[in-house]
């Protein structure tokens, strides 16, 4: 009920119904005459109910009379007709003070068509379909042409249809420029024909010199920087801001009659092309992660649909004929009840096949979720036409396997391909990629990001791959890329990890393991079966790790002298290869006496030995600033032990190494404060009593006689 008036100026009541629909006179309000006053008097203390609306009026007042719609007026009477726009009906046009104009939504007095021709907005009213489409295209705006309801339109759709009017003005503007061209040099030009004339002579040169050419330079500019406007807009603003975009530039037409030499961003046929990709880019990727209403997403794929689009541009006609996540064909896919991706319907295959920004889009929300099995199913099973993009993609299943605590499946996928038309993970994974997966299988820990280079913390998943299994895999893998097989990296990887606790530090750094050197005869019989091992794991067959060894209380000192074989096998195999060797030499860490085993194999072979060394003493020349750090953080006792090492060697050849060490540190005593401390170790070795050789002999006793004459 209204505002109420002195009793004294009571002349009728406005009663407005809550249902027009149920409205006795089919109008907003209900009057009460004022005839009727004396009869309501009488029973201002009696309760007046109206059955048919359900209304109870228990007290009346005078009411003011509220605002209304024009066919609702009492003061003026109404003429309804369909359609009517030629001129006002009756006396349609007359209003009171509270008429609002059904179609503007304001006052009848301020409507600039209240009684316009071919628009008559007098003659509007809620009865006709005709004046409803009017009204919903009057309160839409731009937003109209998306055939959205009224109820669908909230404040981020009417921003986004704000600010796409105002870019279609200022888009009107720059297409007229560019539609008016611009003239060449009117200077007379050189003649490039056959046979050559005077400038401005020849007719054909002539013509081309006052062409007009017609460049695109400014439109694209003016669209790109709307584009970047539009990113930083909500998703429902952008939507609408992209697709009234790709509308405006799809109906460009480029004016010029001949060919023109023109590039990015100058040419139509080309710019236009490349903001669509853009658009449509992004309109996938929205489509994909943002929640938009089921209606409000048909009704944007619909728009796209009925664009019309030149024949420069038809490759995008289908762009955004993006699978919903409940279509039928992704959700078996998701739940693992469709492998493959195909299902027949009709006698007819069909396959799962999306645009690449549509599946990065997919993963990206699906690891948002955590959702890693759901990752890896779907990668395996969806199409795409950018393979490259796509097995980029699918190369990191075995790192999402890992994620959800599959470290098998993980393993087995970096060896095998998804496709039979591309090879293996393995084929393209870095000496980075190598160490992380052998941490991750060592430790059953994964980096807690979903980027396997991620430095930040790493949590558990599962249970570690045996020792056996692990070794196995990480040979395989080596076997089947020359890349990681002759990187260093990957080799002094290898044996850090097996030389390490299974227990993963929350940063992701290992613990260091001191294995005591197995018996005599246990390394005989590992290194009897190495080599029928790594020649069945290079020819890619079954291999069985022998229980007796590889499952015994010396598991892990097995799998050291397995690396050791390997590592033996690979130097005489690819030594000209190899860039260094004195990573794999530290890769063993205090387990010296898999190392010594190592040098004792190379030292058979003269020619082996000659290039090891070489590589060894290159590595000490030119990274003694590294080296000097790295002893300096492990300290006098691990230095003497790893010069010892070298130092007792028989074959004069390795020798060298440790002299060459020796001089660094002595070089740099100022720099080495333990250096003291690892005259003491040489001291209680006894290294100045054992047959090292005059060389060797002499340099150690200088380097201790610094230090004893202090």
């Amino acid at each position: 009920m209204g505002p109420l008036k002195n009793e004294k100026e009571e002349q009728s009541i406005i009663l407005i119904s809550d249902d027009e629909a149920e409205s006795t006179l089919g109008s907003s309000v209900l009057l009460v005459d004022s005839l009727e006053k004396s009869a309501l008097e009488e029973q201002k203390s009696e309760v007046v109910v109206d059955e048919e609306s359900e209304l109870v009026v228990t007290f009346c007042k005078q009411a003011k009379v509220m605002p209304h719609a024009r066919y609702d007026c009492t003061s003026h009477p109404f003429e309804r007709a369909e359609s009517e726009t030629c001129s006002p009906l009756g006396s349609n046009a007359e209003v009171c003070s509270q008429c609002y104009c059904y179609i503007c939504d304001k006052l009848a007095s301020e409507c600039q068509s209240w009684t316009r021709p071919s628009l008559c907005h007098c003659n509007a009213h809620h009865k006709s379909r005709f004046w409803k489409e009017q009204r919903a295209l009057a309160l839409a705006g731009v937003l109209a042409m998306f055939n959205l309801e009224l109820t669908d339109i909230d404040a981020d759709l009417r921003h986004g249809g704000d600010l796409l009017i105002k870019f279609t003005q200022e888009l009107s503007v720059e297409y007229n420029k560019y539609l008016a061209g611009e003239r060449r040099d009117s200077r007379p030009q050189e003649c490039f024909c056959l046979p050559k004339l005077p400038p401005g002579k020849c007719s054909v040169c002539r013509s081309r010199s006052t062409e007009v050419v017609y460049r695109y330079s400014a439109v694209f500019a003016l669209v790109s920087r709307f584009l970047n406007q539009a990113e930083k807009e909500s998703p429902k603003a952008a939507a609408v801001m992209f697709l009234g975009a790709a509308k405006e530039i799809a109906g460009h037409k480029d004016p010029a009659l001949s060919w023109q030499n023109l590039r990015l961003p100058e040419s139509l046929k080309i710019a236009v092309p490349c903001l669509l990709q853009r658009i449509t880019t992004k309109l996938q990727r929205m489509l994909v992660l943002c929640d938009f209403p089921k209606g409000l997403y048909e009704k944007f794929v619909s728009f796209f649909q009925y664009i019309s689009l030149p024949c420069h541009c038809f490759g995008f006609s289908n762009s955004l004929n993006v699978v919903p996540w409940d279509h039928v064909s992704l959700t078996t896919v998701l739940r693992g009840q469709n492998l493959t991706g195909q299902r027949t319907q009709k006698g007819r295959k069909t396959f799962l096949w999306e645009a690449l920004p549509v599946i990065e889009a997919r993963v990206e929300r699906l690891l948002g979720r955590k959702s890693y099995k759901e990752v890896v199913r779907y990668l395996r099973a969806v199409k795409c036409s950018d393979t490259n993009g796509l097995r980029d993609l699918r190369d990191k299943i075995p790192f999402y396997l890992c994620k959800a605590g599959d470290f098998l499946d993980a393993a087995h996928s970096l060896l095998f391909p998804v496709s039979s038309l591309a090879c293996c993970t393995a084929c393209r994974i870095t000496h980075h990629h190598f160490e992380v997966y052998l941490k991750i299988f060592r430790t059953g820990s994964v980096p807690a990001g979903n980027d396997i280079l991620d430095c930040g913390l790493w949590t558990a998943a599962g249970p570690p791959l045996k020792d056996g299994v692990l070794m196995k895999q990480a040979l395989k893998l080596l076997y089947s890329s020359a890349l990681l097989y002759r990187n260093p990296k990957c080799w002094s990887s290898l044996i850090m990890v097996l030389g390490s606790s299974s227990q993963l530090e929350s940063n992701g750094h290992l613990q260091p393991l001191s294995l005591q050197e197995p018996p005599p005869d246990f390394q005989k019989a590992v290194l009897a079966v190495s080599g029928g091992l790594l020649e069945e794991l290079k020819a890619r067959v079954s291999v069985s790790f022998c229980p007796a060894i590889f499952s015994s209380p010396l598991h892990h000192e097995a799998c050291l002298i397995l690396a050791v074989q390997a590592v033996q096998q690979m130097l005489f195999c690819d030594l000209p290869y190899l860039t260094s060797f004195l990573e794999i030499a530290l890769a063993f860490g205090n387990n010296f006496w898999a190392l010594r085993l190592l040098l004792d194999h190379l030292c058979c072979d003269e020619h082996i030995l000659h290039g090891t060394v070489t590589l060894i003493l290159r590595d000490l020349s030119l990274q003694k600033a590294p080296m000097l750090k790295l002893w300096q953080s492990l300290g006098p006792q691990y230095v003497g032990e790893f010069l010892c090492l070298f130092l007792t060697c028989r074959h004069k050849k390795m020798q060298s190494i440790g002299l060459c060490a020796l001089s660094i540190i002595t070089e740099n005593l100022q720099g080495c404060p333990w250096a003291k401390h690892l005259s003491n170790f040489f001291h209680n070795a006894g290294l100045r009593n054992l047959p090292l050789g005059s060389t060797a002999q002499q340099e150690i006793s200088n380097f201790m006689n610094i230090f004893e004459q202090q």
